[in-house]
């Protein structure tokens, strides 16, 4: 009669066949590489068309400058959440981290639009249609949300959705940042609603095709 193994037996034999399992980056430091390469694209920026002009603008309009810091803060909080939330039994609470900041980010830009209709020569200048401004927050958006996407997939997050629209608000407010760099004019109604038009698309965009790709398999 054949013996029938012993469950210590089975687990051996089972364990023998793992292989090891790299160890997973903590969430602030996957959100620290992202916010690297954020980084050297605005150093990039920076060198090519200088900080004076946008420290003139500010200084004029210092409410471009808040709207600014708080699209800057609003980006790092969405990707340091998103990378939290990724890792499953992390509270759904930290999907409120960026709400602070981003209400900053859009109660300045709304300032600046008021602004500009109470006093329209207040750093009114000839620049870029506002097509130009939403072209260029999806044409970033869409690389910067690949490259957090790629470094949320391995955490195997139980919020895909959630996280996938925490990961569009990073990369939608980053961009919005980086606009700022060689933003022109100051903010027009126009230019105001493409901002929020492409921050909306690149938001909806992540969580449709984000969220499959953060599902667990």
């Amino acid at each position: 009669m054949s013996v029938e193994p012993r469950p210590q037996d089975l687990i051996t034999a089972l364990g023998a066949r793992l292989t090891p399992v790299r160890r997973l980056p903590p969430p602030w430091l996957r959100a620290l590489g992202w916010l690297v390469v954020v980084a050297i694209i605005a150093v990039l920026l920076l060198r090519h068309y200088g900080a004076a002009a946008m420290l003139q603008r500010w200084a004029a309009a210092p409410d471009m400058a808040w709207s600014t810091i708080g699209a800057a803060i609003t980006a790092i909080c969405a990707a340091w959440a998103a990378c939290v939330l990724a890792v499953p039994g992390r509270a759904r609470a930290w999907a409120w981290l960026p709400v602070p900041p981003a209400l900053l980010w859009i109660g300045a830009s709304g300032w600046g639009c008021l602004r500009s209709w109470l006093a329209p020569v207040t750093g009114a200048v000839a620049g870029p249609p506002a097509v130009d401004c939403l072209t260029f927050i999806i044409g970033l958006s869409i690389p910067l949300s690949a490259l957090l996407i790629w470094l949320l997939r391995r955490a195997c997050p139980l919020r895909p959705v959630l996280t996938a629209i925490l990961a569009g608000l990073a990369s939608a407010a980053a961009s919005a940042g980086l606009l700022a760099i060689f933003h022109p004019i100051d903010a027009a109604a126009t230019d105001l609603l493409s901002h929020a038009l492409a921050v909306g698309i690149v938001i909806a965009a992540n969580a449709v095709m984000g969220g499959r790709l953060l599902s667990p398999r």
